[in-house]
């Protein structure tokens, strides 16, 4: 089925100006300022956009898409992620991940919830492992997890600087890193390490240490909650300029703990002048947010939920940056840190993965993989539960 989208404000992230937008087979078949003849037989629905703005998908980087939790026992075990969950907040394409409990809930379950999204419609990878070491894996290899099951792209989310991680020495750290780099050269997949990094003082001398001595590329890092505190993300500021993608993570209102939002600290982030092609902003959604005190006592716990992603948007854009300054963040930094060639950006032959927002910033429709999710709002397509 054909979908025409007429007179809308493109950004592919880049400002494109008013452009006409046509998709078929999941994927744009054409872009431009011209405005084609097309058989009104084969239009399955023409949308005048009127010069709304419409942005890529979000690529959500981080998200326990078979629900997070269990901190503080059975009960605390958040459930699996929704589709329109995803959806409603613009999300297109997700990567899942196991935290804390990488025991109950396992690399098996996570891949099934991935290949469970795709047949839902949207597009899903995930990582292996978890927290702890050794990572958990299907085949009793990182590098076989990765060259044998399609959706596995990588390592995460291994805790570093956390009481709840294995606290992995120097040399497990490397160990696991190169095997992961060495698995994406060998499948053209990401091939990252993506680091949980928790309230430790240690913050980031894993990551450096390994830049200064090992031969390991620095893209092959990939560390989130970044802005969890202060100290941490001034240690993060320095990673960029070496190579390494850093990740924010976009906390619900209330949950920063001691650290910054994603939208002030991005705002930094932009003021000090650093890459702005070096810096990814995820939800954690589905995962429990928890705070402890000195003795790892919990002292109070959140879940994560995509919805944070277009309220840092917003949050960003009320401060006067440009839409098109901010959007990488969530689009094309993503998809080139992942290596997802055919995300992130709004093209010709790319994924028909496309979000039109109102003049307040919200979302009003979303088409991921060629077929409108959300309309108006409200969403058309849902999982096969809700």
């Amino acid at each position: 089925m054909l979908h025409l989208i007429r007179n809308a404000h493109l950004y592919s992230p880049k400002d494109e100006g008013i452009c006409h937008i046509l998709t078929a087979y999941e994927r744009i078949l054409y872009i431009g300022k011209e405005l084609l003849d097309v058989d009104k037989n084969l239009i399955g629905t023409d949308t005048d956009l009127e010069g709304a703005r419409l942005i890529p998908g979000f690529i959500d980087g981080h998200a326990h898409i078979t629900g997070g939790g269990g901190e503080t026992g059975p009960a605390s075990r958040v459930p699996a992620v929704k589709l329109s969950e995803f959806t409603s907040a613009g999300v297109t394409s997700v990567i899942g991940l196991l935290g804390t409990d990488d025991l109950t809930r396992n690399t098996e379950t996570l891949v099934q919830q991935a290949y469970g999204l795709r047949e839902e419609g949207v597009s899903a990878w995930c990582y292996t492992g978890g927290y702890h070491v050794p990572p958990i894996t299907l085949t009793e290899k990182i590098r076989g997890d990765i060259v044998f099951v399609d959706p596995i792209i990588g390592v995460g989310e291994l805790a570093i600087s956390d009481h709840r991680s294995s606290q992995p020495t120097f040399d497990e750290f490397l160990r696991i890193a190169s095997e992961v780099h060495v698995a994406g050269l060998m499948t053209g997949k990401a091939g990252v390490l993506h680091l949980h990094l928790g309230e430790g003082q240690r913050h980031l001398e894993l990551v450096e240490k390994a830049l200064d001595v090992a031969e390991i590329p620095a893209r092959t890092y990939n560390p989130t909650h970044v802005n969890r505190n202060l100290g941490l993300f001034d240690a993060a500021l320095a990673l960029p300029e070496r190579g390494v993608t850093i990740d924010l993570t976009a906390f619900p209102k209330g949950d920063c703990g001691h650290g910054l939002s994603a939208a002030d600290a991005f705002l930094q982030y932009h003021q000090k002048g650093l890459p702005l092609d070096k810096i990814t902003i995820s939800s954690d959604g589905g995962g429990c947010l928890p705070q402890f005190d000195d003795q790892g006592e919990l002292l109070h716990i959140g879940v994560g939920t995509s919805s944070t992603l277009p309220e840092t948007l917003d949050q960003v854009l009320k401060q006067d940056i440009p839409l098109e300054e901010v959007l990488p963040t969530m689009t094309s930094n993503v998809a080139d840190s992942l290596r997802l060639s055919h995300k992130g950006r709004l093209e010709t032959g790319k994924d028909a993965d496309l979000v039109i927002l109102n003049d307040q910033n919200e979302i009003q429709h979303v088409m991921a993989r060629g077929r409108w999710h959300i309309r108006d709002g409200s969403a058309v397509i849902k999982g096969i539960f809700e």
